[in-house]
């Protein structure tokens, strides 16, 4: 997603690396992107941002596999009473805020904050979100999913953007990479579910929430602990405004939450702004920042027409992250209320959360990302291309829908419980096809990004899953409405199509991406 530059004289006219001021400047110099084997033939700074996605997604994922059914639960089960559909739309408008609001955490650490503070206070943000929610009152909850969303904001596109600064733009190691990056993310993603959904299941939603504070918690230790194997780290932007305009943009970014938190309230209390009407206001600008955010990108002066060149399949690949993005989010919404309904939760004797499912995704991530990440690494130059990686992910993301028509057809009523590993052989697909589609996706992006515009482009792929997540937010409301047969059938069917039209666009999409492989 974004493009890394490896050696710093590249980005700075032959400027030494700027040192970072918050710790000892002689003895703790800003690692810039090198030949580091120290971490399974991976630089050392790849294990500490691992680590930090470990414990985010432990909290942040761990979360979401009981935030639909919390939605869900009723008031005397300590839920919020809504009904499946709305619980979906709802869960899937809070993904649509937090990826949103990355394109603004990409400027601030592009412009203001630098990569590393910008991870830093995101991570902060979210572990005091987790806090809040630990309380159990529906106001401390919305103001929990808040604070979320603006930290993940932060820390999501600025994460991946060190991962990619830790190599330089030619090395064959960058896809691996990523994939075991990918694959640490993946173990908080097996964790989480099972740790807060234990709890939310036996103590109630609110200790869920408690231990998804705490993996943050965690997280932010190891990462502070780390940071002297990072690039990225200076104290300042790579392309910091100059004082004025940053005193300026600052105004600007606070008179601006001001106004958006008056106007909001206003509306709420003159009942105006109700959660229908604020999901569709979410959907509507996950539709419109994107469009926008390209169109500034191609006009820019300050992006070269190489670049410009190169902008131009990535509308591709960003349009398969939507996608495939809007069934994977799913996996955290109406596939975590089928398996609470239609499922059964139980192996050899024993019973399990239907939350637990979504640990089995995690699961696949974690046991096959390292099997990817040594395919490519022994393919080298020999590997598919990188659009037709997204596009198997893409068509894999659809067969886990298309698989779920089998179990769920010949039903009269509702009351039939299918299989176990109907839902786990869904979660396969969909883990492998993540795999592809993530790892391809993000380091792609790392080298097609214009170079004024690196934590920006990451932010841009972040705005995919924010569009997916959009799209899906009204897509959700039928869920219930129609047969699961129809829902699932239907959306599935649709992005294996777009899967087989990137595999179509193949011989353009290698002629414009160099130097993508």
């Amino acid at each position: 997603m974004i493009r890394i530059d490896a050696i710093y004289s590249d980005r700075s006219g032959g400027r030494p690396p700027v040192t970072d001021t918050l710790t000892d400047e002689a003895a703790d110099p800003e690692p810039p992107a090198s030949d580091d084997h120290a971490f399974f033939g991976h630089p050392r700074g790849l294990l500490t941002l691992s680590g930090l996605e470990v414990w985010e997604r432990f909290s942040f994922l761990g979360m979401q596999a009981i935030l639909v059914l919390y939605f869900a639960d009723s008031v005397a089960g300590g839920g919020l009473g809504m009904n499946p559909g709305t619980a979906a739309s709802v869960s899937a408008a809070y993904g649509t805020m937090v990826y949103l609001v990355s394109v603004g955490g990409g400027w601030l650490a592009d412009r203001i904050l630098g990569s590393y503070r910008a991870v830093l206070w995101g991570g902060i943000l979210i572990a005091v979100g987790h806090y809040s929610m630990a309380f159990p009152t529906p106001a401390m909850t919305w103001a929990g999913l808040g604070l979320i969303s603006a930290g993940t904001g932060l820390l999501k596109p600025n994460v991946a953007t060190m991962v990619g600064k830790l190599y330089r733009t030619e090395d064959e190691r960058r896809d691996a990479g990523f994939a075991l990056y990918y694959m640490g993310i993946n173990v908080g993603a097996f964790l989480g579910p099972l740790i807060t959904g234990w709890l939310g299941d036996h103590k109630g939603w609110h200790w869920g929430f408690s231990a998804a504070a705490i993996g943050m918690t965690f997280g932010l230790i190891q990462y502070v602990a780390g940071r002297r194997h990072l690039a990225g780290r200076k104290a300042s932007a790579e392309f910091e405004l100059p004082p004025q305009a940053m005193r300026r943009a600052v105004r600007l970014i606070v008179a601006g939450l001001l106004a958006v938190a008056v106007l909001a309230t206003l509306l709420a209390l003159a009942g105006w702004l109700t959660m229908d009407r604020f999901v569709d206001v979410l959907t509507v600008v996950s539709v419109i920042a994107p469009v926008a955010y390209f169109a500034v990108m191609f006009r820019s002066p300050r992006v070269t027409d190489e670049e410009r060149g190169r902008l131009r399949p990535y509308v591709v690949l960003f349009l398969a992250s939507v996608v495939f993005n809007f069934i994977l989010f799913q996996a955290y919404s109406t596939m975590m209320l089928l398996a609470s309904t239609n499922a059964r939760t139980e192996i050899l004797g024993f019973h399990f959360p239907a939350s637990w499912y979504a640990s089995a995704l995690g699961a696949f991530e974690v046991a096959l990302a390292p099997v990817v990440a040594a395919v490519w690494s022994r393919m080298g130059p020999r590997q598919p291309h990188a659009s037709n990686k997204i596009a198997f992910g893409v068509i894999l993301g659809g067969l886990s829908f298309l698989l779920m028509v089998l179990p769920t057809s010949g039903h009269s009523d509702d009351t039939y419980q299918m299989a176990v590993w109907w839902i786990v052989g869904s979660y396969l697909l969909l883990g492998l096809g993540d795999i592809l589609l993530e790892t391809s996706g993000m380091s792609a992006t790392t080298k097609l990004a214009p170079q004024a515009f690196a934590s920006q482009t990451m932010a841009l792929w972040f705005l995919s899953l924010a569009l997916a997540n959009g799209i899906q937010a009204q897509t959700v409301k039928v869920y219930g409405k129609v047969s699961n047969v129809a829902y699932f059938g239907v959306n599935g069917a649709v992005a294996v199509f777009a899967g087989l039209a990137v595999i179509a666009a193949a011989p353009w999409l290698r002629r414009t991406m160099h130097p993508v492989h």
